[in-house]
């Protein structure tokens, strides 16, 4: 160990908690043992600082380069891989993504999440229940939904879309029954124009994700789940850019004709498509 890398460790030794200190020690150890293994130039360096500062200029409103960054990294998916694969019977965690957006409206079971466009698609009814591991109803469970519209991009990130379109936050009911109406999402590239599609056009990497619309689901006792739905037969489910597909997210779709067993949703004889997915939640401690 260089005397360099000694002496900042132990300028580290007053921190109270243990645990921060043990990883900010650890980070710089590495850190450290990093850039003598590969023998950093001062040119690299300067070009990563320049990177990281491009990077943390593009973190404005609801763009997250940094997030974004991790995601095409691996690393988000690596610290979802730690920190969420206890048990087999819990709905599948995933990346939290760049394009959450807080304080969105809080709709009523079975209402439209699209606000604008989408009015030549046919509508989507996606539709479930928040269970616990014992299949018992989790009853005002909190979920929030977000998916891209049907040009591929989130609102916020388009400033032509509502700031609420395909969006909202959702309750389970007295059953634990949740439902919402939308469109299919689509396949779409990550953008593209930021410090992230430098470094993806650098290493010859595509920018898809799979078509997928993005839950987070929490309640009072149960440990807060981010995930995606994604969308069966997809062809870029395989090859995610930013890692996050699993098995037990894909769903596959159906089209129906609204009967009387849809009324509440749709006009009888409106077609629409239909997914139907129960999530899984963990108690706390």
């Amino acid at each position: 160990m260089r005397p360099v890398t000694e002496s900042v460790l132990k300028s580290l030794d007053q921190i109270d908690s243990e645990r921060s200190k043990y990883v900010l020690q650890t980070l710089i150890k590495t850190l450290h043992q990093y850039i003598d293994e590969v023998q950093l130039t001062q040119t690299e360096w300067e070009t990563a600082i320049d990177f990281l500062t491009r990077t943390g200029h593009m973190c404005q409103g609801p763009r997250q380069e940094f997030i974004l960054l991790s995601d095409v990294l691996g690393i988000s998916m690596l610290v979802d891989e730690i920190n969420h694969s206890q048990n087999e019977q819990q709905t599948p965690s995933t990346v939290f993504g760049p394009f959450f957006v807080a304080g969105m409206p809080t709709r009523m079971y079975g209402e439209n999440i699209v606000e604008e466009g989408g009015d030549d698609l046919m509508p989507l009814l996606v539709q479930g229940n928040i269970l616990d591991h014992d299949g018992k109803p989790i009853v005002g469970a909190e979920i929030e939904v977000w998916q891209t519209a049907d040009n591929g991009m989130y609102s916020g990130q388009d400033s032509a879309q509502p700031p609420a379109n395909l969006r909202g936050k959702f309750f389970s009911n007295e059953q634990g029954a949740y439902a919402f109406k939308s469109i299919l999402p689509i396949s779409y590239q990550i953008p593209s124009d930021g410090t992230v599609g430098e470094l993806l056009n650098y290493a010859k990497r595509h920018f898809w994700r799979p078509a997928h619309i993005h839950f987070m689901i929490q309640a009072p006792g149960y440990q807060r789940l981010v995930t995606h739905l994604f969308i069966q037969g997809d062809e870029h489910l395989n090859g995610d850019a930013v890692f996050g597909v699993k098995e037990r997210l894909i769903v596959a779709y159906e089209t129906k004709l609204a009967d009387a067993n849809w009324t509440d949703f749709f006009e009888i004889k409106q077609p629409f498509h239909l997914i139907q997915y129960s999530f899984v939640l963990t108690k706390e401690g």
